[in-house]
């Protein structure tokens, strides 16, 4: 049986594209460009890299990428992009939870969730994690964002998703302040146009949890700010009104 998130991204590429929080895409490269100072040999991984948006900014610059997705309808969507703009990045249909290179990459990212904060148990997050710290060289970064659960506990989950999305409206959610969980039900419209209801898990993460996970995994240091669409900045302190968190840990 499919989950929630194999069935929502099986159709939902061109118009996950059109999505408002997907037009943060330049001010969020400038971020991580200035986080890993702009080496221009730097060998990078997107991890979740959906539609393919910050590998394919990331190439416009200069940069060698590896995007990474379980849907193959985002990879393709992402290939279209790249060979349309005229960059040539690695896209590859990999689970999260379970790759391997050979080859390490000297700076990794996750982006929009992609992937993080989506699993179904703790531990498949947890590996997400694991999988990032082998594949990235010493002293290596791994630029992300995540779920902040200070959010749901001051705001409403349903109004932001329904005032934030253009094609996915949430009929209901129940956070669950115990597991960090929210459990909600959605409609979505895909890209033939059919409209789907999905019941969705997602797990939300308190600052401190998330710094433990790390050092535990084995980051010699992270640091957590507030996350804003195409304005990442290290001078945003993370408060309840933030959706997402920003986070960068160094191996």
């Amino acid at each position: 049986m499919k989950q929630w998130y194999e069935e929502m991204f099986s159709n939902y590429a061109r118009k996950y594209d059109e999505e408002i929080f997907t037009k943060g895409t330049l001010g969020e490269v400038d971020f991580i460009e200035n986080e890993i100072g702009h080496d221009k040999s730097a060998y990078l991984l997107d991890v979740g890299c959906g539609t393919g948006r910050h590998s394919i900014e990331l190439a416009k610059r200069g940069y060698r990428i590896t995007g990474i997705d379980l849907s193959e309808a985002q990879i393709k969507r992402a290939r279209e992009k790249a060979h349309i703009q005229g960059v040539n990045p690695e896209f590859l249909v990999q689970d999260a939870r379970d790759f391997n290179f050979n080859e390490k990459f000297d700076h990794a990212i996750l982006i929009c969730e992609g992937a993080f904060s989506l699993m179904e148990t703790d531990e498949m997050n947890f590996r997400i994690l694991q999988n990032v710290f082998n594949s990235i060289k010493p002293g290596g970064k791994f630029i992300f964002t995540a779920l902040n659960a200070l959010f749901p506990l001051n705001n409403s989950v349903k109004d932001f998703i329904n005032g934030d999305s253009e094609n996915v409206f949430s009929v209901q959610n129940n956070f669950d302040p115990m597991t960090l969980r929210d459990h909600s039900e959605i409609t979505m419209t895909d890209d033939s146009g059919v409209e789907m209801r999905l019941r969705c898990n997602e797990r939300y993460f308190m600052p401190s949890e998330l710094t433990w996970y790390l050092k535990t995994v084995g980051f010699s240091g992270s640091e957590i700010f507030g996350c804003k669409i195409g304005a990442f900045s290290r001078n945003d302190r993370l408060s309840k009104d933030d959706y997402e968190l920003l986070v960068i840990a160094v191996k």
